[in-house]
């Protein structure tokens, strides 16, 4: 079963007496590099790949119990620990906990149902046996659920209620029913470019919401991403501060997971926006190539190539990947954070611009043009497209598309058409043109080393409709056939 926090072996939580045969109890802890859950005796995280120091003195013990053969072998049954957690069936409060959704550092999370309103929801139980070795636990636990009230957006998982029944503090939250973002890394590898990009801008719109009031998330990883069945990509965890030491690290408590961390947070400066927006540039380059920017063995390691190495471009692992999302990524994890999309919302506007950008043009070229009488079209070279109009009274016309040079985020859709080459004799009448044409304007433009007037009109490249670039070159060879006829005389082009 796949659970909440990525780990994929969690079945139940049982006493001794409810224990079967064929089940096996494993005493876990949990990665200081990702959180994830790892066997006891573990000495390589099978997630990251990360040392672990023997015994996990730091980590956090729980009791799993799982079905089947389990790989570490080294555990046995006298060192179970006991979490005193509820059973499924059992009843706290107004909530039935129905079964485990999965377990992460701060406790249990339950399928349960709210009998007072009839709903299902998810249910986090903080951890007994955590509370009374952490102290800060239960506060942690509460920013949580304040911080993710305050939130109602399309792209955050929602609270409804948090308090305490029977010693238990719990939060209500909305149950998706879905896998964690990182399941679907850890099962299918890199999904895609126009996916992942989908995947960010809808993170990223949850993010601008969080950050306009003043929340920081300081955990943005993908085991804090649930993504519904419909692919909407929906952040848990608001406001939770995991603090993560490292066995090398000199004593010094990492607020986050250090493969998300931004540069300036291992200097010890306080989480902001800007390192939100990072952490989501390292979920984005883990969702187009299947692997971390930086890795380490130990946090001091990874903290090193974090502060001081260059990672290798998303183009270089995979050129598919179009030139916009990897300049994109570049940005988000630019080791400056004032170098950065400052924000949620500066970050979300680059995402959207750059997935209109990704769309493939010969797809538009497809919606803008196909079936349509008199017109054909064709590429030419790598980035442009030759449109050719048959025109009133046997004329023809020619129309170029191409992206501009600008950086993503300002990129244009370039639609432009030749009128003839511009001699000064032509000068003035075509300024008095330029000024009775409705549609697009008279420029000059170097044509293959020559200078031309052209008729031009620009699209953000990240919005752009096919039916807008059917309209405008329509229009826009009309236009220009008109100019050509005016200052020549003839039908050139």
């Amino acid at each position: 079963m796949q659970s909440i926090c990525g780990a994929s072996c969690i079945l139940r939580i049982v006493p001794f007496s409810r224990i079967l045969p064929e089940t096996i109890i494993v005493m876990t802890g949990v990665c200081p590099s990702c959180q994830h859950v790892v066997g006891r005796f573990a000495k390589i995280c099978p997630r990251c790949g990360g040392q672990l120091t023997a015994g996990q003195p730091e980590a956090p013990l729980d009791t799993v119990i799982v079905h089947g053969e389990y790989k570490d072998h080294a555990t046995t049954s006298t060192e179970i620990e006991l979490d005193g957690l509820l059973l499924p069936g059992q009843v706290l409060n107004i909530y039935q906990c129905e079964k485990i959704l999965g377990r992460g550092g701060m406790g249990v999370v339950y399928l349960a149902r709210n009998t007072s309103l009839q709903r299902l929801c998810a249910l986090k139980l903080l951890s007994p046996r955590r509370i009374q070795t952490d102290v800060d636990y239960v506060t942690r636990f509460e920013n949580e659920g304040r911080a993710a009230a305050a939130l109602v957006h399309p792209n955050v998982v929602t609270t409804h209620a948090i308090g305490r029944a029977d010693d238990f503090h719990f939060l209500e939250m909305e149950f998706v029913a879905g896998n964690a973002l990182q399941y679907e890394i850890e099962t299918q590898g890199a999904i895609g470019p126009i996916r992942s990009t989908t995947i960010a801008v809808g993170i990223a719109s949850g993010l601008a919401m969080a950050h306009r009031l003043g929340i920081v998330h300081r955990d943005l990883k993908p085991d804090n991403v649930l993504v519904t069945p419909g692919g909407i990509p929906k952040i848990v965890d608001f406001g939770l501060a995991k603090t993560v030491v490292g066995a090398h690290h000199d004593g010094h408590a990492l607020v986050g997971t250090p493969y998300f961390m931004a540069p300036e947070l291992f200097e010890g400066q306080p989480a902001t926006p800007t390192s939100d927006v990072y952490a989501l540039g390292v979920c984005y380059y883990l969702m187009l190539t299947g692997r971390y920017p930086f890795e380490g063995e130990s946090i001091n390691t990874l903290k090193k190539s974090i502060l001081t190495a260059s990672y290798i471009s998303v183009r270089r692992l995979n050129k598919a990947i179009p030139l916009d999302i990897a300049e994109c990524v570049s940005l988000m994890l630019h080791r400056e954070p004032e170098q950065r999309p400052q924000d949620g919302a500066a970050v979300s506007q680059l995402l959207q611009a750059v997935l209109g950008s990704a769309r493939d043009l010969d797809i538009l070229m497809y919606e803008a043009f196909n079936g349509l009488p008199n017109i054909r079209w064709q590429r030419e070279g790598n980035d442009r497209f030759r449109v050719d109009l048959n025109l009133r009274g046997e004329r023809t016309q020619t129309v170029f598309i191409e992206n501009s040079l600008h950086s993503p985020g300002e990129r244009l859709l370039l639609i432009f058409s030749l009128c003839c080459e511009a001699i000064p004799a032509y000068y003035e009448d075509a300024l008095r043109l330029n000024a009775v044409v409705h549609h697009g304007g008279i420029s000059i433009r170097d044509i293959n080393g020559t200078p031309c007037f052209v008729m031009v009109d620009t699209f953000p490249r990240g919005t752009v409709s096919g039916e807008e670039i059917r309209r405008s070159v329509i229009e826009l060879g009309y236009r220009a056939d008109f100019v050509e006829e005016r200052l020549t005389g003839k039908d050139l082009n």
